[in-house]
């Protein structure tokens, strides 16, 4: 099949990279959640040999991540797996999980399940990094982020720019700490969290 292409991936993948350097260096097996084209995780697993990468995302997405897969043929990445927050979650745990432009697209209530669901998979003193763009205080950081912002309510009212205090919150109630907040291109951000130790 032809491989899906998304022009954003380009773009936003050395950025990114660069985050995964700094808090993934001594990580071991990542999951990615929602890897849509199958872009970033052949780029990041080409990049980042030591990582284990685990592409995910709903079923109608998996035969376009995999065309990727098989091009690249990379040693460190499977076939990605069947992954939806509102269904069976993975039974293993990762000590990283990574998700680009996912928040916006999920509603609310999905977001909710998402942080809910990730104690059970997050290994000990894991790491989370989602990439996208987020309000602050509730107001958008640009105009391009408020247009953004329209768009998506035009393709399903579901959708929108999240908060960031909001997620923030979610992720704190799920026992992890925000490492950091960085500054992206396009006003975006990369958010990082940490887990906290599990319970012995």
């Amino acid at each position: 099949m032809e491989k899906p292409d998304a022009p954003s991936c380009e773009r936003n993948r050395e950025p990114i990279l660069a985050v995964l350097r700094d808090h993934f260096a001594d990580r071991r097996a990542v999951l990615e959640i929602g890897s849509g084209t199958g872009q970033h995780a052949v780029f990041f697993a080409a990049a980042l040999p030591h990582l284990s990468w685990q592409a995910s995302d709903r079923t109608a997405n998996l035969a376009g991540i995999q065309a990727w897969l098989d091009e690249a043929s990379l040693p460190n990445t499977s076939a990605p797996i069947a992954f939806d927050v509102s269904a069976a979650w993975p039974q293993q745990r990762f000590d990283a999980v990574f998700s680009a432009n996912t928040l916006h697209i999920m509603s609310w209530e999905e977001v909710e399940r998402l942080f809910a669901g990730l104690p059970d998979i997050l290994a000990d003193d894991a790491r989370l990094v989602i990439y996208g763009a987020f309000n602050y205080g509730g107001h958008y950081t640009s105009e391009s982020n408020a247009v953004f912002n329209a768009w998506l309510k035009s393709q399903g009212a579901h959708q929108g720019l999240r908060d960031f205090e909001a997620v923030d919150a979610l992720a704190r109630q799920a026992g992890l700490t925000l490492l950091e907040d960085r500054a992206m291109p396009s006003n975006n951000r990369c958010l990082v969290w940490r887990s906290a130790p599990l319970s012995r």
